[in-house]
């Protein structure tokens, strides 16, 4: 009976999705459809009432403008859960808007990134599953950004993966299809802000928002050493009078400003290299470092890196999607799951 249900589901409306849970941003993909959905992740609560008004794109818009009963937070931290009841809450919005009206409920793969304990991925999936999914597996986040960014990780062969997203940098070795050896730091687009916002405030006495920084990090931020810096005006408050000010920051205060952050992250990923296996070693310096998430955008970083650790470091394409594309690539694993699932299900009881 449950076997002939679970086909019936197929043959149906529900759909198999992936869904990258960032810190940052959630990005769903939707079998045979694609990328559906990407909103940042982002919830807005009315304390008084204690209930979530706003999610996604319209909630982050209210970040900074609330009055005080009204609090935006990022329920996700370091791509981990950090408060359940919110990311219950924005994950049922989210698969609701990606799905729509299903009869059946959809089976979910989330990615999530290495480093993470047994207890924060039950947390994830218990989510997922209260939210709405039937069945719920996990993939890691290298693994998947991998996959997106077209390389063969079935092959015997090594892939070197940087993957810099908004609270956790997963840095891997993949081969035949999985993780040979692998760091993941608590450092990443998030920290690149907050040093930004720390930078200014030491050296001009102004202070920044968080949504300002991201506006510099990305117009102009600059890991590594060019002819033809850019510039950009800021406005923030003055820390010495409380009053306005507007200031002109360069590009090439941006290496300054983002010093130690990319700093830890090289170290973390020289530390990969000097664990990768010998047999390996060959195969990462001919394919090179491929560069993805959101954090690999920053102007010079690939250069950067190629001198730090003489291996070629690229881009891949579209890094900010490589993630969520790499899980719904790998949606078709779920048939060999559900074909396992139905397999134990005609076992006889002893």
């Amino acid at each position: 009976m449950i076997k002939k249900l679970r086909e019936l589901a197929r043959k149906l409306d529900s759909k198999d999705i992936g869904i990258d849970l960032g810190t940052a941003n959630v990005l769903v993909y939707v079998e045979d459809k694609g990328i559906v959905l990407s909103e940042p992740s982002v919830v807005a609560i009315d304390t008084e009432a204690d209930k979530i008004i706003k999610v996604g794109r319209a909630a982050q818009a209210m970040m900074g403008r609330t009055p005080e009963h009204i609090k935006t937070i990022r329920p996700l931290k370091n791509g981990v859960v950090a408060q359940y009841e919110v990311t219950l809450r924005m994950l049922q919005y989210f698969i609701r808007r990606a799905c729509g009206d299903m009869f059946f409920r959809p089976r979910v793969m989330i990615c999530t990134p290495g480093g993470v304990s047994d207890v924060e991925k039950r947390a994830v999936m218990d989510a997922a599953l209260e939210a709405g999914a039937r069945m719920v597996k996990l993939i890691d986040e290298p693994v998947a950004a991998a996959v997106g960014a077209g390389l063969n990780v079935n092959a015997p062969e090594g892939h070197l993966i940087l993957d810099i997203g908004g609270g956790v940098t997963d840095i891997a070795v993949v081969s035949l299809g999985g993780i040979v050896v692998t760091e993941s730091i608590r450092v990443a687009g998030y920290q690149f802000d907050e040093a930004i916002v720390s930078y200014i405030q030491k050296k001009y006495a102004v202070h920044i928002g968080e949504r300002t920084a991201e506006q510099i990090k990305i117009r102009i931020g600059a890991v590594y050493e060019h002819k033809n810096p850019k510039t950009m005006k800021v406005r923030g408050r003055c820390m010495k009078e409380g009053l306005p000010k507007e200031i002109t920051i360069s590009s090439r205060e941006m290496l300054e400003a983002m010093m130690e952050p990319i700093s830890s992250i090289l170290e973390a990923l020289c530390r990969v290299v000097e664990r990768t296996p010998p047999e390996l070693v060959p195969d990462i310096i001919n394919n090179g470092i491929t560069m993805t998430g959101g954090g690999s955008l920053l102007a010079g970083l690939d250069l950067l890196i190629t001198d730090v650790t003489g291996i070629k470091a690229r881009l891949a394409k579209d890094p900010m999607l490589c993630v969520v594309t790499g899980t719904g690539k790998s949606l078709s694993k779920l048939a060999f799951w559900q074909e396992r699932e139905d397999a134990e299900d005609a076992l006889p009881v002893s």
